[in-house]
């Protein structure tokens, strides 16, 4: 290990982080495939799951949105292909969103504050706990079109779509499909203490767990809970704040009672396009995340993931708008870097769309302190790992 200079970092990136690309992508489209063939699969078998083919703008939600489809193709025209519905949070760790079909039209509204069921529609003698900032109750009522199938006791409490009750259908339906579809080699589901479907996939290289998600896609419209962009900030520009905001969120089943709030969409967009004024941010992401895999946080389900430090990287993009602060790969990189290990350091790491969200919060902090004390010895002096 030396300190870095131009020719290192060059180096470093071919050798290093290229050759992560290339094995990370080969994998991602191995693991697609079979999700692929399995949500096909679940899809047949009940109409309310789609194929994670349909994710995105490719969603049912989406097809009647002519103007934001046409957007869509003209912002990802020659760039690299791309899975709406994967995200990678380390080379063995995916998250995969599943959508959800027959939950079109929907508007934000107040919902009743209690309520006294439990997953399986017991009642209670005290309310179920709010929804945390990045959460939400979902009420079948929120949308102006709905399957009959939704408003089924299966999925619905007293109105309310439960993540749980549709976590548990989509776990028996991925059993059954594993079976039907002769992948019991390659696909396992794993065992949770919690509610969330994790499988594990048999690839050539690797074994990767996969978490998958039921989500409904919306379209065009922009929650309340996400208050964004903040007042007076130069990045990004209005022009792509609106045309971000007019792709919508998600509603993810990662709990029990509540749907987490996702951005997959505006993410991309937002990383689309971050360079082209001939700045360096996407490098010294990449090369930040390659650090962090091989010397930070390493193994397979690290405390910190890709997701962490995407966070990291548009917060440090908006405190330093300006073109000529991302001309120095040196100086960007080690900016990027000081974020990083302040946010470990204190535990706390805000969403960027929803800053009441520490993304931190249930990390274990022993991994988080490990972690900050790499930061900071590699801080204090600067070198890459070009073994």
């Amino acid at each position: 290990m030396k300190p870095f200079t131009e020719e290192d970092v060059e180096f470093y990136i071919q050798n290093k982080v290229e050759r992560r690309h290339h094995l990370v992508s080969k994998t991602v489209d191995e693991v697609q495939k079979i999700i692929q063939q399995l949500t096909a699969e679940i899809s047949y078998r009940d109409t309310r799951f789609q194929a994670i083919s349909n994710s995105g703008v490719h969603n049912e939600n989406f097809r009647d949105q002519l103007a934001l489809l046409a957007k869509w193709s003209a912002l990802l025209r020659g760039k690299r292909p791309f899975h709406p519905s994967v995200q990678v949070l380390a080379p063995s760790h995916f998250l995969i969103t599943v959508p959800l079909r027959g939950l079109t039209g929907y508007r934000e509204r107040q919902v009743r504050h209690w309520r006294y069921y439990t997953v399986h529609g017991a009642k209670l003698l005290s309310p179920v706990r709010d929804p945390e900032e990045l959460q939400q109750w979902l009420e079948v009522e929120q949308f102006s079109k709905s399957l009959q199938q939704w408003h089924e006791t299966e999925v619905n409490i007293e109105g309310d779509l439960v993540p749980a009750k549709v976590l548990a259908i989509f776990r028996e339906l991925m059993e059954k499909s594993i079976t039907s579809c002769n992948l019991s080699s390659k696909v396992s589901v794993l065992e949770s203490f919690s509610s969330v479907v994790r499988v594990a996939v048999e690839t050539p290289d690797s074994q990767v767990e996969v978490e998958l998600v039921p989500t409904v896609e919306i379209p065009t419209c922009w929650p309340e809970r996400a208050r964004w962009p903040r007042c007076f900030k130069r990045w990004p520009s209005q022009e792509k704040v609106q045309c971000i905001k007019s792709f919508g969120f998600n509603l993810l089943a990662r709990s029990n009672y509540h749907w987490q709030l996702g951005f997959s969409r505006a993410e991309r967009m937002l990383i689309e396009g971050l360079d082209e004024d001939g700045g360096c941010r996407m490098k010294c992401f990449r090369v930040m995340r390659q650090m962090k895999e091989d010397v930070w946080c390493t193994g397979n389900k690290p405390v910190l993931t890709t997701y962490h430090l995407q966070m990291v990287l548009f917060w440090t993009c908006e405190k330093y708008p300006r073109t000529k602060d991302w001309l120095c790969f040196r100086e960007g990189f080690l900016r990027m870097v000081q974020k990083l290990h302040k946010c470990v350091s204190q535990h706390f790491l805000k969403h960027y769309f929803v800053r009441g969200t520490n993304l931190l919060k249930y990390a274990n902090t022993s991994d988080l302190d490990l972690v900050a004390g790499k930061l900071a010895v590699f801080l204090e002096n600067p070198v890459l790992c070009l073994d």
